[in-house]
């Protein structure tokens, strides 16, 4: 088992007005590395098709060192860290140019059944498969507390937002979270983690999602719902931009 490695260099339209990269990109080329190793490896889209399965991520946390820039050259790198009998690990880095660590994050999968939209053992589904038991976050994927809403934000579910999933893809939550703290907070700060814990999918015809949002100093808290369903939790930290 090897990681494997993709070279990417970002352009002018997947970074923000600071020139650092969308909140949305991130996590976009984080899930297309997963795809296209789990596909190289033989338990990727073409399998799941074939066998009415899909792989779910569950959890998302992302600490980023320092943000990934337009036009430098970066080298994404993904390995499946570990499994079980229902859930999976998959850990990742994203370096510059020079080798420099950028960005470090780690995450956790299940499989589901497509027609019954429930998980399936993945012993039962999967051949065993090798991991690489290094980490690049060696962090666990705990419950995120409860918090007062301070203000509500209430976002349009666009078409553009499904994907062939039929569902709001998932790159999606973190646009509606870091949108959520509001233009001014925004343009101060800069994002350092992001940690995503998706509960219920958001499905294609929901017109509109609310974002519950407490900002307490330089960590932000978000509850995404559609009137009293809670489909995810996320966690921003951020830091003042220089």
């Amino acid at each position: 088992m090897e990681k494997f490695i993709e070279k990417k260099v970002l352009y002018t339209y997947q970074t923000d007005r600071f020139g650092n990269i969308r909140p949305l990109i991130l996590m976009n080329e984080l899930q297309a590395m997963a795809d296209n190793h789990a596909e190289s490896l033989g338990f990727g889209r073409s399998y799941c098709i074939e066998h009415g399965i899909a792989w779910v991520v569950t959890h998302y946390l992302v600490d980023i060192i320092e943000m990934p820039r337009e036009g430098e050259g970066l080298t994404f790198i993904t390995w499946p860290s570990g499994h079980g009998p229902l859930k999976a690990t998959r850990d990742f880095e994203i370096r510059g140019a020079d080798n420099r660590l950028m960005v470090v994050a780690t995450s956790q999968w299940i499989m589901i059944d497509i027609a019954k939209r429930c998980p399936v053992k993945l012993s039962e589904t999967l051949r065993d498969w090798e991991t690489i038991t290094e980490r690049a976050l060696n962090r666990e994927f705990e419950k995120f507390p409860d918090f007062q809403t301070q203000h509500e934000h209430i976002f349009k579910c666009r078409y553009d937002d499904v994907d062939v999933n039929q569902h709001i893809n998932n790159a999606v939550y973190a646009v509606w979270a870091t949108e959520s703290v509001g233009f001014e907070f925004r343009n101060q700060h800069k994002l350092k983690a992001i940690e995503l814990n998706f509960k219920k999918e958001v499905g294609p015809t929901e017109q509109q999602v609310t974002v519950d949002v407490n900002i307490n100093g330089m960590i932000s808290r978000h509850k995404i719902r559609t009137s009293e369903t809670e489909h995810a939790n996320i966690i921003c930290k951020w830091e003042e931009n220089s």
